[in-house]
């Protein structure tokens, strides 16, 4: 008996110190509301951050940019998570390439970098809609978007019970490295429904748990309504001289807790048509420094922007006639540039780091090879409007009374052909009327070009004469919903045309989504190059878009290296690369007139170049592949 109770204390000391042990070595991420700090495993902690949104980045570009990130000095990584990827349609789920969300965080935490986690579920991050899936708008077309609305509510549940089992077991609780996940973003720059906040807060909370520190971001102006009891607010502003003013207006939201500048600004974006943002370093320096003195913890918005491939591109709404969409180049003037390499605001930062915490023994990588591969010359295929053009790019014709959305039509982006015919013209000239037009749109009567109408103008009339014709066709292109403030932005016709004031009806829609780079390979090989339907004088495609397309062969044993293609001479389209959808292009307006090519598009051999032409085709039907980018004009 006296062994069999010695034998129960030792096992009741050694259980003690088991759960000591657990106990000691718990890993903890929390705010230490009264001493003004963060506690990482109980002892206090300050990030320095930087934003790297991994759906801007070939996933094979991944690793070497989280090890360019953390070789600055940084000790995490900010990124945001875009529904529209992981969930193009209704009840599809992407998880792979680069939409492996799972990956990028090991590979963060595989190069010592702690992770920010910002799921939305609305990022704004200069995308397509903010990241909402357009499909919302498709199933719900009244829906109501960032506030107590049923159905919105009811789909960000389905979306996060699908996200958020992915996430947990990278909470830094759960032995991962998510340190902060953020509810909402940037919510009191938009509404103030109390109800909505509070909804979204538990929802995130029920995964989340106290695995990680819940935190909200605004500006200065929208701290009040974007503010959670409970969840630590933080701030974003960019280079500034009145830091203490601004922290005193986070002090009177949130009188205690950590300093927090979520998004801090070393660069901007840039639309088309304006001159590309660029920001000096020496106020981004002052306003950097004066936030790590007051032991502030910072995250740069962006450390690396990079690129917005395919239709991701959003927009801005400056007002009533000032639609402006991004550019494809997310360069934002960041510390590592496009490509990802280091810049001069990159060292000048990494210097200021350096004084604060320990820089990483790894050396800073260097700046990746660009190639000059040269000038090719590109054959022209078939219009879009074509038989052929028609067959195999169109994904269905709709016929209603009147003009249907590409919401409507279920289609994401790309181009939808309007077409009706005309009656009988009174007047010589008469006026077509193409209200709510959303965005740009190419109108042609019996195949001929006559005129360009465009949101972002905004010129909504069009004359039209006696001898143009009778069959009116209005080719609308989707150039990016927009990202911030009211985004109800249905995309084609959203209003009835007019002619002199009469409505007209009976119209068909074909489909053109443009993206199905294996239909656009088979026209291309079904009807081969083509000369014809082009103004030689100067170059306009005046019987609807046109593909051209060409090679560019890679010899050698080193490999392909990273390029940037030069469109000038060009309109307006969309470039493709070996099947992947580059982004658009639009010289024509500029800033932007190369588009970011990684060497992992290319391979060595053979490499198929395509463009999707709107406008007006280069005379020479050339591009070029330099190692230079042109981001100015």
């Amino acid at each position: 008996m006296r062994c069999i109770l010695l034998w129960l204390c030792l096992l009741s000391l050694l259980g003690v110190m088991i759960r000591g042990l657990w106990a000691d070595n718990k890993r903890t991420f929390a705010v230490d509301w009264e001493n003004d700090c963060f506690l990482k495993d109980g002892k206090p902690f300050r990030f320095i951050a930087g934003s790297f949104h991994y759906f801007r980045a070939h996933p094979d570009t991944w690793q070497r940019k989280l090890r360019t990130i953390r070789a600055a000095g940084l000790n995490a990584v900010t990124t945001y998570v875009e529904w529209s990827l992981h969930n193009p349609k209704d009840g599809v789920y992407i998880w792979q390439g680069i939409a492996d969300l799972e990956r990028f965080i090991e590979l963060a935490k595989e190069e010592d970098l702690l992770v920010i986690l910002r799921p939305g579920p609305y990022i704004c991050a200069e995308r397509d809609f903010g990241g909402f899936p357009y499909w919302l708008l498709t199933k719900y077309p009244n829906i109501q978007l960032r506030v107590a609305n049923v159905d919105y509510m009811s789909e960000i549940r389905t979306w996060y019970r699908r996200l958020m089992p992915k996430v947990s077991p990278y909470l830094y609780a759960n032995g991962g490295p998510i340190i902060m996940v953020q509810v909402e973003n940037e919510y009191g720059s938009y509404a103030c429904d109390k109800n909505y906040r509070l909804w979204l807060h538990e929802e995130t909370l029920t995964y989340v748990e106290d695995k990680a520190v819940l935190f909200t971001n605004d500006g200065v102006n929208g701290l009040s309504c974007g503010h959670i009891d409970g969840v630590l607010s933080t701030l974003d502003f960019g280079a500034t001289r009145n830091i203490k003013e601004l922290w005193k207006e986070l002090r009177r939201i949130q009188p205690k807790g950590p300093l927090v500048n979520a998004e801090f600004y070393p660069g901007w974006l840039t639309h088309w048509g304006e001159d590309m943002a660029r920001t000096p370093i020496s106020p981004i320096k002052d306003t950097f420094e004066a936030m790590l003195s007051s032991n502030a913890s910072v995250n740069f918005y962006m450390f690396h922007g990079g690129t917005n491939f395919g239709f991701t591109a959003g927009a801005n709404n400056g007002g009533p006639g000032r639609y402006q969409s991004d550019i494809t180049s997310y360069d934002y003037d960041a510390p590592m540039n496009e490509a990802g390499d280091p810049t001069p605001k990159y060292f000048a930062l990494r210097d200021i780091i350096a004084r604060y915490l320990p820089l990483p023994d790894i050396p800073v990588p260097a700046p990746l090879p660009k190639k000059h591969y040269g000038t090719i010359q590109l054959l022209r295929c078939c219009s879009l409007f074509s038989k052929a053009g028609r067959h195999h790019l169109s994904k269905g014709v709709v016929m209603a009374d009147k003009p249907i959305t590409f919401e409507a039509l279920n289609q994401h982006s790309g181009l939808v052909l309007y077409e009706t015919y005309l009656p009988l013209l009174k007047r010589d000239p008469s006026v077509l009327h193409v209200p709510g037009l959303r965005d740009r749109a190419y109108i042609y009567v019996d195949d001929a070009l006559i005129g360009i109408l465009s949101r972002e103008t905004p010129i909504y009339d069009l004359p039209i004469t006696k001898s143009a014709g009778r069959k009116l066709q209005i080719l609308v292109e989707n150039q990016g919903r927009i990202n911030y403030g009211y985004m109800m932005d249905f995309k084609g016709l959203t209003n009835n045309v007019t002619l002199d004031k009469k409505v007209l009806r009976n119209w068909n829609m074909t489909k053109f989504p443009l993206e199905s780079y294996e239909d656009i390979a088979n026209l291309i090989k079904i009807d081969g190059p083509k000369w014809n339907d082009i103004n030689e004088s100067n170059g306009m495609l005046n019987k609807g878009p046109a593909i051209y397309y060409g090679t560019l062969n890679i010899n050698g044993e080193i490999g392909p290296e990273d390029t940037y293609l030069d469109v000038t001479g060009w309109s307006k389209g969309l470039a493709f690369i070996n099947g992947e959808n580059i982004g658009r292009y639009w010289p024509l307006v500029g800033p932007q007139i190369t588009l970011y090519i990684p060497k992992e598009v290319l391979r060595t051999g053979t490499n198929k170049i395509v463009l999707i032409e709107y406008q007006r085709a280069s005379q020479t039907n050339e591009v070029t592949f330099t190692d230079v980018p042109k981001l100015d004009g």
